[in-house]
């Protein structure tokens, strides 16, 4: 019995992901994304905690001052003042 090379070997399981993904759609929540990372901005505004934002590699920590849903999030920090953030570009939200 002859083997695949090493690289069709390493590309098998990523081949088998990516059918399954075809043949799977994606379900409803997925078309927004952003909902999640809305809400917990929203909770922190709410019990007046600070979050963390991932942002393209980048951390960005601060309060929560508004919420434009589906477009920006304002945030007050005692290093920067306002930050104003799309929230299309947040990767993640940690809220403490």
């Amino acid at each position: 019995m002859k083997r695949l090379p090493l690289r069709a070997r390493a590309l098998a399981p990523l081949m088998t992901m990516a059918a399954l993904a075809a043949l799977n759609p994606a379900p409803a929540h997925a078309a927004e994304p952003h909902r999640g990372i809305e809400q917990v901005l929203a909770a922190a505004q709410q019990e007046k905690k600070g979050v963390t934002l991932h942002v393209n590699g980048q951390t960005i920590g601060g309060g929560v001052v508004r919420i434009e849903p589906g477009a920006w999030v304002e945030m007050r920090s005692q290093q920067h003042g306002r930050i104003v953030v799309r929230i299309d570009r947040i990767d993640a939200v940690v809220m403490p």
